[in-house]
């Protein structure tokens, strides 16, 4: 408080932000609930800033929450108009007319629909309009006789004709009425623009006003949010194997969280507002619209997760030093440091794709498990794959998630030497080992490839990529398999000869990866075909899904 027992501008602010906390820490239905019951509703909702209003109506819905859009103010309404009715930079007239039908409440608040309606661009008004009236003219046409509903202006020349239906044709109504009733001569004006102005060019002029308004409230445009994503040095990572270990034995930790934990009050202002703006720039970037709240809470959820990383990097993984970090850096720079950290990833993964061999015939020479790890992390955004099928990747949220990246990422680059030196070494060996096979690559698949030349080696003790002969089949499941159909095994000379066959082919650098891939094939085998060939004593029909066999003999 200050001397003479007045609140300063600072109290004032605390106080509101201590508000919007509070009221964010409800559910939707209860903080709108709080915003109505309070005594002076009116007051304490044209105080919140209109993005937050915003969110709570989306939240609770529309529909249900009209109280709040007419007891808002003109700039918060436009502001509602702002990131409700765009999609990008085109205007939905409909979303635009929702909001207004919002906004109209008893005939005593006609004044107070009026200052909404004209705090939004007169472009905006003339889109809408121009999506629900047509304008004819009795002096052009006297006979004109529409089948809608009409109106008459009051000079009696024009016939104003409705096309919208339900309860947007009512709104429509209520809408030309009003500004006819405000003021007859202006009404007439703006409908006669409604008629002859250049669609494209109003929506591009409402777009331009639109824009600025949202530099106002905190989105950048999209060149300034772009370089949020930029690559910085991230250092030398410090303690890193503390930073696992913690990971692992209490799941994950949230070091933003746990820097916010140590802030003062003026502190964690500060902080959310940097926040706030990292989250706004990111949305931009994304090109996602400021308005829709399913945009607004993936984006919010992929900063936190980046900001986390960044933390975790920069902490050494200390959460204790989260809030000394945060102090000393701005979140910003946090953010890039966690986003960097993915892009290294990304660049390895794109070079890996780029490297000699790697790709045949547009497919990545690497196993299934591998290759959606790869693909994720070449995203313009890098993510991570989840080894659940069909599942779609998802942000890094730890140091821990990208070793275990860099692991795949490891297998991956030892799988394409692999796949090299058993293909024959060349690109153009690999192509013709291929062309054996009958079917494109995308086709045959990796897996199977891998499965052919293992099976190949078992017979033969040498690299060959090829189906497995015509006649061999037996030979092959003797080979393999030993036991009962109910308890197969596979025979251990198996994988013996198919090691031996194939690791002169493969870098001495790669054979681990030969070793591991050639257990998880063997034992894929097994599973898969073992019981059906020890009960018959040959392959199943459909065999040929996991290990291509030929149907005639191949050169």
């Amino acid at each position: 408080m200050s001397e003479n027992g007045k609140g300063n501008g600072r109290d004032s602010q605390l106080a509101l932000r201590e508000l919007q906390q509070q009221l964010m820490r409800l559910s939707p239905k209860r903080r709108m609930d709080a915003l109505l019951d309070g005594e002076d509703a009116r007051a304490v909702v044209r105080a919140l800033p209109p993005e937050s209003l915003y969110l709570t109506i989306q939240e609770v819905g529309l529909a249900d929450a009209t109280e709040l859009v007419q007891l808002a103010s003109a700039a918060q309404f436009r502001a509602f108009v702002d990131l409700g009715a765009w999609t990008r930079d085109k205007l939905d007239a409909h979303q635009a007319l929702t909001w207004l039908r919002a906004a109209r409440g008893g005939f005593d608040d006609t004044q107070e629909f009026l200052r909404k309606l004209h705090a939004l661009d007169l472009e905006v008004l003339e889109l809408v309009l121009r999506e629900f009236v047509v304008l004819h003219d009795r002096e052009e046409n006297p006979d004109v006789n529409p089948q809608g509903v009409t109106l008459e202006t009051p000079e009696g020349r024009y016939l104003v004709e409705i096309t919208a239906e339900g309860v947007e044709m009512s709104a429509v109504r209520a809408l030309v009425n009003d500004l006819i009733a405000e003021n007859p001569f202006e009404a007439v004006r703006l409908l006669e623009a409604v008629r002859w102005e250049i669609p494209g060019e109003l929506e591009e002029t409402a777009f331009q006003f639109r824009k600025g308004r949202l530099l106002d409230l905190g989105f950048p445009s999209l060149e300034e949010a772009v370089s949020l994503f930029s690559r910085v040095d991230v250092g030398a990572p410090r303690g890193r194997a503390a930073s696992t270990a913690l990971t692992s034995a209490q799941g994950h930790v949230d070091y933003l969280e746990a820097a916010f934990k140590g802030l003062t009050d003026v502190e964690r202002q500060n902080a959310e507002d940097e926040l706030t703006g990292v989250a706004n720039a990111v949305l931009v970037a994304e090109l996602a619209d400021p308005g829709d709240l399913d945009a607004v809470r993936r984006v919010g959820e992929m900063t936190r997760d980046s900001l986390s990383l960044g933390l975790e990097h920069l902490t050494g993984g200390d959460p204790a030093q989260a809030t000394e970090v945060l102090r000393d850096t701005p979140l910003r720079r946090v953010f890039q440091t966690g986003f960097s950290l993915t892009l290294q990833l990304k660049f390895r993964a794109d070079r890996l794709a780029k490297a000699p061999g790697a790709v045949v015939d547009g497919v990545l020479m690497v196993l299934p498990e591998e290759a959606a790890a790869v693909e994720a992390l070449r995203r313009k955004r890098p993510r991570r794959a989840l080894r659940v099928e069909g599942a779609e990747p998802v942000p890094f949220r730890s140091l821990r998630e990208i070793a275990a990246s860099e692991a795949v990422l490891a297998r991956a680059e030892a799988q394409v030497e692999v796949l090299r030196g058993v293909l024959g070494g060349t690109p153009e060996a690999a192509r013709a080992a291929v062309a054996r096979f009958g079917v494109p690559m995308e086709a045959l698949g990796v897996e199977r490839l891998f499965a052919a030349v293992v099976a190949m080696a078992v017979l033969e003790v040498r690299a060959d990529a090829r189906p497995v002969p015509l006649g061999r089949g037996a030979e092959l499941g003797q080979r393999l398999f030993e036991g009962t159909p109910q308890a197969p095994r596979l025979l251990a000379s198996a994988s013996e000869r198919a090691l031996s066959g194939l690791e002169g082919a493969v870098a001495p650098d790669a054979r681990e990866e030969l070793r591991r891939m050639v257990g998880l094939t063997l034992a894929k085998l097994l599973s898969e075909l073992g019981p059906s060939w020890l009960e018959d004593l040959q392959w199943s029909p459909v065999a040929s899904e996991v290990l291509p066999m030929e149907t005639s003999p191949v050169p």
